[in-house]
């Protein structure tokens, strides 16, 4: 018997609530639902879902601040932003609290499921992957998230740990393009914002750079896209 993926949506606009409710439900999901900022992290809280999808404005406490307290608890629930407006900070702020995707409003349904379901599909990790080191002085758990750099404990999201992953396991420099279809899962990058892995780039330097602006293992080359050099010299 096939077990349906789990989605917890926190959304306080009940036209929208029923047009998600109905959406993922037709693509086979078993949909809970929240329209209040506390009794949404609450149900969050109760237990592992496939994916969350958290609005940024609602009563009683906003999706970033739901957001955080998600992360507090779990490093591996999937969370998938809604924000009203496409700004950077909006993003910035998201992203920063831990969700691993967003979407601004208005959106298209069929970009919505496919973000929903590669994001369910790119969530596990290998247990294979157990540890990666970066140089001498990063080290990364792959399985808890966690890890030290230049001598200071770190914690990671499971979609920083999937990109250093996919770019420890390349030889040659990876386009954002790529990085979207192999990290991401969609199999179509057009029409698709890549500031969210600009953004993700961003926050993994902060992580692993002793000076993030001047990377010694994370690089971009011009042209050609992003190199993580992780062996010791």
């Amino acid at each position: 018997m096939n077990i349906k993926p789990t989605l917890l949506i926190i959304e306080d606009e009940p036209s929208i609530l029923r047009g998600l409710t109905d959406l993922f439900v037709f693509h086979g999901f078993d949909v809970e639902s929240e329209m209040d900022g506390k009794k949404g992290l609450s149900r969050a809280l109760e237990k592992q879902h496939s994916c969350i999808l958290l609005d940024v404005m609602l009563p009683s406490m906003n999706g970033f601040e739901i957001c955080n307290a998600i992360r507090v608890q779990s490093q591996v629930q999937p969370i998938l932003m809604l924000t009203a407006k496409n700004t950077e900070a909006d993003i910035i702020n998201g992203l920063t609290l831990g969700a691993d995707d967003y979407l601004a409003k208005p959106f298209s349904t069929s970009e919505l499921v496919l973000r929903v379901t590669a994001l369910i599909r790119r969530s596990g990790l290998s247990s294979n992957n157990n540890k990666l080191n970066i140089g001498k002085h990063v080290s990364i758990c792959m399985q808890k998230l966690t890890g030290t750099s230049h001598k200071q404990a770190v914690r990671y999201t499971r979609r920083e740990v999937n990109i250093l992953t996919y770019l420890n396991q390349q030889k040659a420099p990876v386009s954002r393009d790529e990085l979207l279809r192999e990290v991401w899962g969609y199999k179509s990058t057009d029409c698709l914002d890549t500031r969210t892995v600009d953004i993700h780039i961003a926050k993994i330097r902060k992580k692993i750079e002793r000076a993030p602006k001047t990377p010694e293992y994370l690089v971009t080359l011009r042209g050609e896209g992003y190199q993580l050099f992780s062996r010791q010299s």
